[in-house]
């Protein structure tokens, strides 16, 4: 039988097509005994690849997480339009795609580049009227969508043979890559869907150093498990460290906002530390007032 513990860190998971996100933190609450896990990221059921796991108070920096860059790999097939936009949903149109080019290919991927708008599929979890949007689809009803703005730092062809071609897409928080597929197709003129998608790395995590579902319940069933967390400040060291007086530690206690001399350096978050070294909080810099404000204090200083 498990003990359970009190652990913060966050797993890099490799997610399994046919797997849901939320099936994923199940199975590792489970092992873990641990009451507070999250992922950071949804990937749909189809969709395999990089799934951060955040445990105990690593939870409570999941919003940092989403907020990084991911990239992605993404197989297409071109003439057929589907619902869904994926494999999952029912065909809606059917064009000969013989007539579409490499070189026709390679020019809207760089149609797509930078900052784009995208409207959410309508089998989603974006919520409309306080309902989520594929509630809506099951029940044959289709809702206008807001569009989104997205971030498209890279796209690359890696395989191109007709009908299909595969694609590595480098994008910002929130890009719908079923919709970005959706759009290439009505640009080329003849529809596509996304056949296959991968998440080959979020933020800092990366596929090659993931773990696969049998690895996560061998390093459970061996008890090795929580020397393959990372740790939570670990995954935020692109923000500055500031190392704070007792006076302050207990000032970030209290919510109370500091004056901290960091100057020179990109004034956003940054990562405050006790005098013996304990990760203590997040703290935001409020530009108007000068001032470090506590966004994120963790109990224990862990």
């Amino acid at each position: 039988m498990l003990k359970k513990l009190g652990v913060d860190g966050i797993l890099n998971i490799d997610k399994p097509a046919g797997s849901t996100s939320l099936e994923i933190v199940n199975l590792v609450r489970r092992l873990s005994r641990q009451r507070h896990v999250g992922h950071a990221g949804t990937l749909d059921p189809r969709a395999t690849g990089v799934l951060p796991i955040c445990l105990g108070q690593a939870t409570r920096i999941i919003p940092f997480l989403i907020d990084a860059p991911k990239i992605y790999r993404a197989e297409v097939e071109l003439g057929i339009a589907t619902t869904t936009y994926d494999g999952e949903g029912e065909v809606t149109g059917r064009i000969d795609p013989s007539f579409v080019t490499r070189e026709q290919v390679e020019t809207v991927l760089s149609s797509f580049l930078g900052s784009i708008l995208q409207t959410p599929p309508m089998y989603s979890a974006v919520k409309h009227q306080g309902r989520r949007l594929y509630d809506f689809a099951r029940a044959g009803i289709e809702v206008e969508r807001k569009r989104r703005r997205a971030h498209i730092f890279r796209l690359q062809l890696l395989r191109w043979q007709l009908p299909f071609f595969t694609i590595e897409i480098e994008c910002g928080k929130g890009t719908y890559i079923r919709s970005l597929v959706h759009d290439m197709g009505q640009a080329l003129g003849c529809g596509a869907y996304l056949r296959n998608l991968a998440r080959l790395r979020s933020g800092m995590f990366d596929i090659g150093d993931s773990l696969t579902i049998h690895q996560l319940e061998d390093a459970f069933h061996h008890g090795y498990w929580q020397n393959l967390l990372y740790p939570m400040d670990g995954v935020l060291e692109h923000w500055i460290a500031a190392i704070v007086s007792q006076e302050h530690e207990q000032d970030i206690r209290w919510g109370r906002p500091l004056v901290l001399d960091e100057g020179g350096k990109d004034k956003t978050r940054c990562r405050a530390y006790s005098l013996d070294g304990r990760f203590l909080a997040v703290l935001r810099f409020i530009a108007e007032r000068g001032l470090w404000q506590p966004e994120k204090v963790f109990s224990g200083g862990k």
